[in-house]
């Protein structure tokens, strides 16, 4: 966190709540006449916004009003659990014939045509 927006979040920010992740998010304390209160969130290490659960995204971007409970949205069925974004780290996906898994990648089966010029 940079120190503009530790002291923005200490003079102007009231604490709305806190995730599973021990992110915190905050909004401004007074609203301005003709718009609407900021809203932020505080990292707990490194800020990745992936680790911000749906239940704070959608307070996050205004599409709902109030903060999630305490104990957040109760969870659907079809819901997996986060997992961060490998991106750039050593398990992120390679596909077949990515360089860094060998380069090579199987032959095209009998559906594959190549162009040739006339």
């Amino acid at each position: 966190m940079t120190i503009g927006t530790r002291l923005f979040t200490w003079l102007r920010g009231e604490q709305v709540g806190s995730d599973q992740f021990g992110n915190h998010y905050y909004q401004e304390r007074k609203i301005a006449a003709g718009r609407r209160r900021k809203r932020w969130v505080i990292y707990n290490g490194e800020a990745e916004a992936s680790r911000v659960p749906p239940d704070w995204h959608g307070w996050l971007h205004y599409t709902v009003d109030a903060p999630p409970p305490e104990d957040g949205l109760p969870k659907q069925s079809w819901q997996k659990e986060h997992v961060p974004n490998l991106t750039g780290t050593a398990e992120a996906y390679r596909p077949p014939g990515h360089v860094l898994e060998g380069g090579r990648r199987d032959k095209a089966t009998g559906d594959y045509e190549p162009w040739k010029p006339n």
